[in-house]
């Protein structure tokens, strides 16, 4: 592992930040500097098209596909300074994250030319549909089908945990299309959202949330070119997909967490509870895993560099997601323990929060839940997805340890 940066990558370095200062809002590096709800309203409105005019948005891709180009020490010097300065780095998660790097890996030309310039700049807004009410972890026995008549594609079916599915243009949904096949039967289809046949449901949470959809299809449409890797192939191209969400931020990921340790102190010492011999041991349980994460960052950052095989790497790379989830969770128990009757007290401060990650589609229902407690409901579902815990456990255990697969359940005699 190394912990020193190529000089051209601090010059690098020096670029972005000296881009960073001249279009973030006045004061934002200020101790305690938070926006109001008009500002925050405004830089909301703006700020992707600072980020397209700066070409930051998708800056590693090809620059034929209208990119940057940049290298992968780029990328990721890139990442950290945004990260260090909390300024948002792209303008749509599922857009420049999931389904670009998805359609450049799988996509034809005309798919590419169609797609990747709404997501460039910002214009295009996307959902994932995959998740069936019925399906649990098994998401090769999803039911929601798509039949080709003429040019075009009928799907009916229903898809769950769709987040951002009220505000999405497109949804990137796995459809069965050939019913007798399981894993081979399953297409990757890029489906219009705005359309007759599509309703979107949103699923209201305990925080007031409702980013949370459910989405019904009745006989929509799709272009019969709209299919991602070719008919019956979506199995591959799903996880080629779910393969960029679970590898994302390798060495920024930990600063949100190193923020919320900070925040943590601040409580505990302000009310006392830093006392508590119990909380003092939990905060600095937090504090090693959120080194950990951050060294481990660093670890498959060299062996992608070196192009690296060492098997501990590729372990380490398998069980990242369930690393970070679980201590989330497990520190947003401390939140409470911590906060106290405090916790369950009701937000009327600005609406852009103050709790890292709480910055989502909140405070609908009329019920304005603190920033700090909203985390705590989001971290009980980050154990769940971009693949579930328990999932991920028997994928590390049989796929990287090869140890026996899980016994199946013994079918009823009759």
């Amino acid at each position: 592992m190394d912990l020193t940066y190529p000089t051209e990558a601090e010059d690098f370095r020096a670029e972005i930040r000296q881009w960073l200062h001249s279009n973030l809002p006045d004061g934002w590096f200020d101790d305690g500097f938070e926006l109001d709800g008009p500002g925050r309203h405004e830089f909301n409105a703006t700020w992707p098209q600072k980020l397209f005019e700066g070409g930051w948005i998708c800056a590693t891709w090809p620059e034929e596909y209208g990119g940057k180009g940049l290298t992968t020490m780029q990328g990721v010097v890139l990442a950290e300074e945004f990260a260090a300065a909390k300024a948002p780095m792209r303008g749509d998660f599922f857009g420049d994250t999931l389904v670009g790097p998805t359609l450049l890996q799988w996509g034809t030309e005309e798919q590419k030319k169609e797609f990747l310039p709404g997501i460039l700049n910002g214009t295009t807004r996307w959902c994932q549909g995959f998740s069936e009410p019925n399906s649990g972890s098994d998401l090769a026995s999803l039911k929601t089908s798509a039949v080709l008549d003429g040019g075009e594609w009928v799907i009916n079916g229903q898809k769950v945990w769709t987040t951002q599915g009220h505000h999405a243009d497109y949804c990137f949904l796995l459809t069965r299309t050939d019913p007798e096949a399981k894993h081979a039967g399953i297409s990757y289809m890029l489906v219009p959202m705005r359309q007759d046949g599509v309703e979107v449901r949103g699923i209201t949470q305990p925080d007031g949330t409702a980013e949370f959809c459910e989405v019904f299809f009745t006989d929509a449409k799709c272009p019969v070119d709209n299919v991602v890797g070719g008919v019956n192939n979506g199995w591959k191209v799903a996880n080629s997909t779910l393969a960029f969400e679970r590898g994302q931020s390798a060495t920024t990921g930990y600063r949100r967490f190193a923020e919320e340790y900070r925040l943590l102190v601040e409580q505990a010492t302000a009310n006392g509870t830093i006392d508590d011999p119990l909380i003092r041991q939990r905060l600095m349980e937090y504090y090693t895993k959120i080194q950990i994460l951050r060294i481990n960052g660093l670890r498959n950052l060299s062996a992608t560099l070196n192009d690296s095989k060492d098997f501990s790497v590729i372990a380490l790379g398998a069980t990242n997601k369930m690393f970070w989830s679980e201590m989330h969770k497990a520190a947003m128990e401390l939140a409470l323990d911590i906060f106290g009757p405090e916790s369950m007290l009701i937000e009327t401060g600005p609406e852009s929060g103050g709790w890292p990650g709480a910055l989502r589609d909140k405070r609908r229902e009329g019920y304005p839940v603190s920033s700090m407690m909203s985390s705590f409901f989001f971290s009980r579902s980050e154990t769940i997805w971009g693949g579930t815990s328990q999932i991920q456990r028997n994928i590390v255990g049989e796929r990287v340890l090869g140890l026996p697969k899980e016994p199946k359940p013994q079918q009823p005699t009759s």
